[in-house]
């Protein structure tokens, strides 16, 4: 809206004070303009703001235009202009590029039939768990390889590699197979079959090679990093399936760096996932092509930010446990507490590994395959006892209902719930009882080189993160602010 140059302007804009509306009126300075708004009766001049407000009425705004007819023009076009909100986490523009987009389109969700480890008559067989389905029912009705055992009011199979693959095939169209960890699979050949049920195998699709798979296993790395590295070589084969596989063996360090740079411009992954990827396709190039003149030396990792673990309190750790009833689920959280476990070392303790007489636990085959003793706690003694009296647990130390190894999602579940009710608001998962516990041993005055022992931590770098996170000595740390 323009006005002649001859009339002054002035603006009106909103402004609100003590959950009120109000009007603030801005002009270039102008005596004139000055004097006659202290002429207006509804007007008044604010020393907090430093200009004239009046009240947001209807009735304010047409006195005032009346009251500067001919001698000043008032503008209310920022009066109603719509309130701008911005994002809390602000935005994020991508990078639009073909490599980016996920290789691998995944099946549509199917029923899933979850394999568990059965003992039938002196038999090891393999248990087919599932929720009704009349499709899954009938595969398995017509199955080679199923059977329905009376007894046990189930289907099972054998253990036999060859089984399970025909249950694949027959089982396909209809189901996903699951399989419980207590159950070990030696065949890479099945294991990668089970990894890949759930990928779309359309035209062009290029599984992961089995030798790549064997040379992981033979090198004794754990099932854990070698599904990851499957998953990450997967695809990235798939990304570039259109080249084929002897262009991609083919491939500079330029050619794989530039993936990986399409990958940190997506914005979509995490810095642990691309590392990950790169040591993946790294292995592939140099331990199973034999390329060793390509160094990879130049591939671009993005650094990974350090970010401190989460620590409960010791008021909030008596509260999880403390409503923790079944005593079989407050030893588990006990022991995370207690030693410093990892989850996955909790239920891989066995009945002996259990050392009363030196107050010690001994942890086999931790994170890295290493074996180290820890604490074991007086209290946590008294309580494993009285578990013992009441579950007798024959292997390891902790059983499922049906006997066999204890599953993590069920600690996971347990720590949850006891969680939620305790009343414990704090984001928290089971390791944070891990991070809690050399927290609170560094508070006590603990030497963080016995911390790094207890944990099982190659480095002392690792153990040094929670230096950052304990309150030891910082209350005695007078801030500036508070000598002022």
């Amino acid at each position: 809206m323009a006005y002649p140059s001859q009339l002054p302007v002035l603006f009106l804009n909103p402004l609100e004070h003590a959950g009120k509306a109000f009007i603030r009126i801005w002009h270039k300075p102008n005596p004139f303009i000055s004097r006659r708004l202290k002429e207006a009766a509804w007007v008044r001049y604010s020393n907090t703001y430093k200009c004239f407000v009046m009240h947001h009425t209807s009735q304010a705004i047409e006195m005032t235009h009346q009251h500067f007819q001919g001698l000043a023009k008032v503008d209310a076009r920022y009066l109603y202009k719509p309130k701008r909100l911005r994002p809390a986490q602000g935005a994020v523009i991508l990078q639009q590029d073909k490599i980016v987009a996920e290789p691998l389109e995944k099946v549509p969700v199917r029923p899933v039939v979850r394999l568990q480890p059965l003992e039938h008559q002196g038999k090891q067989y393999v248990e087919l768990s599932y929720p009704y389905n009349k499709d899954i029912y009938a595969c398995l009705k017509q199955s080679k390889v199923a059977q329905w055992l009376a007894e046990m009011q189930c289907f099972a199979i054998s253990t036999d590699s060859l089984a399970l693959h025909t249950l694949l095939t027959e089982l396909e169209a209809v189901a996903q197979l699951w399989q419980a960890q207590t159950i070990q699979v030696k065949d890479m050949t099945l294991q990668a079959r089970f990894w890949e049920q759930s990928y779309l195998k359309g035209e062009g699709y290029i599984p992961c090679p089995l030798a790549y798979l064997e040379k992981l296993y033979l090198l004794n790395y754990s099932l854990s990093t070698i599904r990851t590295y499957h998953a990450l070589l997967l695809r990235f084969l798939n990304a570039h399936k259109g080249k084929g596989m002897e262009a991609i063996n083919a491939f500079s360090e330029e050619e794989i760096n530039h993936y990986h740079r399409s990958m940190v411009q997506a914005g979509t992954y995490s810095v642990s996932f691309i590392n990950q990827s790169i040591n993946a396709v790294k292995f592939y190039y140099q331990r199973m092509l034999l390329r060793h003149e390509v160094q990879l030396n130049q591939v671009e990792r993005p650094e990974k930010p350090e970010r401190l673990p989460q620590v409960l309190s010791k008021q909030d750790v008596l509260k999880i446990l403390s409503v923790t009833e079944n005593v079989k689920h407050r030893c588990m959280l006990q022991l995370l507490y207690a030693g410093g476990l990892r989850i996955g070392e909790v239920i891989n303790l066995k009945l002996t590994d259990v050392q009363s007489e030196r107050n010690l636990l001994l942890i086999r085959g931790g994170k890295g395959k290493k074996d180290r003793t820890t604490l074991l706690s007086q209290k946590l003694l008294e309580s494993l006892r009285a578990y013992y009296k009441q579950y007798k647990p024959k292997v390891w130390l902790f059983e499922g209902q049906a006997g066999g190894q204890y599953t993590v999602e069920s600690i996971r579940n347990v720590f949850r719930a006891s969680k939620e009710k305790a009343g414990v608001k704090a984001p928290a998962t089971p390791h944070t009882l891990r991070h809690s516990f050399a927290t609170h041993l560094l508070e006590q005055g603990t030497d963080l080189r016995y911390i790094q022992v207890l944990l099982g931590h190659r480095s002392s770098k690792t153990t040094e993160i929670y230096t950052h996170i304990t309150t030891h000595a910082l209350d005695k740390i007078v801030s500036p602010l508070d000598n002022l």
